[in-house]
């Protein structure tokens, strides 16, 4: 019986570990595309569902339609807000490749992970 719980715990723990590698292998690929050339602009935002969308649309319109081409991404890192923030990021985050959405907490590891050339 103990040998059954013990086999028991190790491959809970073998899944569980199998898990988190997939998740660090697609976090990794998503946000290693980022290249050290260019400005990047990372927003911090909390519980601003009312402004997002705007500000967010006026900084693309600049990087797209003006001279804002050394500008190679924008970052907005959610402080955990409780309304619609983070969504409304993300929807834009589909719409424009150059957006990523991500917390405060991953925003330092994404900066870490910026490729050098």
């Amino acid at each position: 019986m103990l040998q059954f719980v013990l086999s028991t715990i190790f491959w809970t723990l073998a899944i569980y570990g199998l898990f988190d590698v997939i998740k660090n292998i697609i976090y990794i690929s998503t946000y290693t595309k980022l290249k050290a050339d260019g400005i990047y602009v990372i927003i911090a935002v909390k519980n601003q569902e009312e402004k997002i969308e705007g500000f967010l649309r006026s900084l693309i319109f600049k990087i797209l339609y003006g001279r804002e081409e050394i500008l190679k991404n924008i970052i907005v890192a959610d402080l955990e807000s409780s309304d619609n923030t983070k969504e409304i990021a993300k929807k834009l985050s589909k719409d424009y490749e150059i957006i990523k959405v991500t917390s405060w907490k991953d925003c330092k590891e994404i900066i870490d992970n910026v490729d050098e050339q």
